[in-house]
């Protein structure tokens, strides 16, 4: 099975369209939402109604910090944008659309995959995968040989050895790598409505299991017109800003 792995969409509608059009071209046979459909863009309704119909289509998709803060209410912890946003998001969305977000599982195991929004140790804390560390951590956490997260907006890859040893990576886009036992290994893809690693193209990954091969892709989009909905809908600025700056 080939897999379409799309992480932090982020009320995107343009990016999430050229990320699923440029993914139409790739032979999938299943899509892997890994959650934050909502939080900082200015489309949440569309964006949660295309996740819903790929859901309804047998996509796995499972919810994400800024998907729970919709459905509960920003937390006291969260920073003063994303809080704008949400408390715009609630009232953007039917109830329907919040239960829909309020019903997505944390985690969704797969024979040898695990999917997940944050990491593989504690996924309901939205602890980040900074490093090498925190990779270590949360592979060991878990019996899937693959774990694919998000959360963390850029892309890298992690790997585990039987005896210990850990390694990362920065992918190539583009560049198949096969992910071979007996390795653990660790994918973030990347955000696909929001990046921030200086590159302003949408990411999203593939993950053929019936050769381990894994592909991140890099796909550009219409940032302007992302961002002026943004400005339209009074949102913060700075949020427009990076989609054009990928930070």
């Amino acid at each position: 099975m080939k897999y379409a792995i799309l992480t932090d969409l982020h009320a995107n509608r343009e990016a999430v369209e050229a990320v699923l059009d440029h993914a139409a071209g790739q032979q999938i046979d299943r899509y892997a939402l890994l959650g934050d459909f909502v939080g900082y863009g200015a489309d949440p309704a569309w964006v949660v109604d295309r996740v819903r119909e790929l859901v309804r289509a047998g996509a796995i998709a499972v919810m994400g910090n800024h998907d729970l803060a919709v459905v509960q209410g920003p937390s006291p912890s969260m920073r003063p944008d994303p809080r704008y946003v949400v408390e715009w998001t609630r009232q953007q969305l039917e109830v329907a659309q919040i239960d829909f977000l309020a019903a997505l599982a944390l985690e969704h195991r797969e024979g040898e995959l695990l999917f997940v929004h944050a990491n593989g140790w504690a996924p309901a804390e939205w602890g980040y995968i900074q490093g090498r560390s925190e990779a270590v951590r949360s592979m060991a956490a878990t019996a899937a040989r693959i774990t694919f997260c998000g959360h963390m907006h850029e892309p890298q890859l992690y790997h585990l050895s039987a005896v210990g040893k850990a390694g990362d990576f920065t992918p190539t886009a583009g560049t198949a790598i096969p992910l071979l036992p007996p390795r653990q290994w660790l994918v973030i893809p990347g955000s696909a409505g929001q990046p921030r690693d200086g590159d302003p193209a949408a990411c999203y990954a593939t993950f053929d299991d019936a050769t381990a091969e894994l592909t991140y892709w890099r796909v550009p989009y219409d940032t302007e017109a992302a961002g002026a909905k943004i400005r339209a809908a009074q949102l913060p600025q700075r949020l427009a800003d990076r989609l054009a700056d990928g930070q």
